[in-house]
């Protein structure tokens, strides 16, 4: 079983308009929900794959009951394991997309209050979960109520019971988590250079792994992905830029790296079904889903370079 972890789940709602104009009202041509937040987006992504799946974090409110219900239809299974938390409904994401650009304006609303025992019960529902865990990924913002030092302590559980730990997340949470040497970390670039304050990736990739990352795999957005691990270092890019929505890209970035990591694959065939997978998402019109038939087209198409400067 692969364990996601969304301590900030949301309810993702896509709007479709034909063009996005300030100061001015709009008619929504199409609207979608689906259970949201990184860690549930991996998770369907995962779960699509084949992969035996559970997600946990916490839930509240109306939102967080439409969360758990549009989760519970998701063509493939996944179990939910998320905790109810009395401080408030959980958040929605907003994603309004512009059908005449194809850029897409995301407004993220702020989490549930989560209170000190909803926290020491989570901490103790993940210890659980870990005993039949082959990887987790703890994935996205922090609710208010929950500390600051919350990923690095899930790290520790993790690294206590053999479990390997994927971090993806920003800010002050990676800053504390990564010191807790996570076995992968996921930033973009814009993260990685708040975190280590140069803005060459390959530099910034190498500092990030000296802080404490096992293995960093940064996200050049369009342009791929670069990656520095103890067995080498990559760059593995897609064949030509991918026109649709990114939203829930880095999300498949995730889940390809964890499909990998838990099947053995070796890191350049990680990289290119993460990189495939990523731009697959972005042919895919809401995210924690992928266009099949680009996946399937895209996986042998995507260049997987070596990079020897990279140690």
């Amino acid at each position: 079983m692969i364990l996601t972890v969304t301590l900030n789940t949301a309810l993702d709602v896509t709007y479709r308009i034909p063009r996005l104009t300030p100061h001015t009202s709009h008619r929504v041509s199409e609207v979608t929900e689906r259970p949201g937040g990184k860690g549930l987006n991996v998770a369907r992504v995962l779960a699509t794959l084949g992969h035996d799946v559970t997600v946990t974090g916490f839930a509240g409110g109306d939102t967080g009951a439409t969360v758990r219900h549009l989760l519970a239809q998701h063509p493939a299974p996944v179990t939910d394991a998320l905790l109810p938390v009395s401080g408030g409904a959980t958040r929605r994401t907003i994603a309004v997309v512009d059908a005449a650009s194809g850029d897409t304006t995301q407004l993220n609303e702020p989490g549930p209050l989560v209170t000190p025992d909803e926290w020491a019960a989570f901490r103790r529902s993940y210890t659980e979960l870990l005993g039949s865990a082959q990887a987790v990924a703890l994935c996205g913002s922090l609710p208010p109520g929950v500390p600051v030092g919350a990923y690095a302590h899930l790290i520790r559980a993790a690294r206590a019971a053999r479990v390997p730990v994927l971090l993806d997340t920003s800010g002050e949470p990676l800053r504390r988590g990564i010191a807790a040497r996570p076995d992968i970390i996921k930033p973009n670039v814009a993260e990685l250079a708040e975190l280590t304050g140069s803005q060459e990736p390959l530099r910034a990739t190498r500092e990030a792994r000296g802080r404490g990352a096992h293995a960093v795999v940064a996200s050049l957005g369009p342009d791929g992905l670069l990656a520095v691990t103890p067995e080498g270092g990559w760059r593995a890019a897609p064949p030509a830029p991918v026109a649709g929505n990114p939203t829930g890209a880095g999300d498949s970035v995730v889940a390809g790296l964890l499909a990998g990591l838990v099947e053995g694959e070796p890191w350049p065939r990680r990289l290119a079904r993460a990189v495939a997978l990523s731009a697959a998402t972005v042919r895919a019109p809401v995210a924690g889903e992928f266009d099949s038939g680009a996946y399937e087209g895209l996986l042998d198409r995507v260049s997987v370079a070596e990079q020897a400067d990279a140690a």
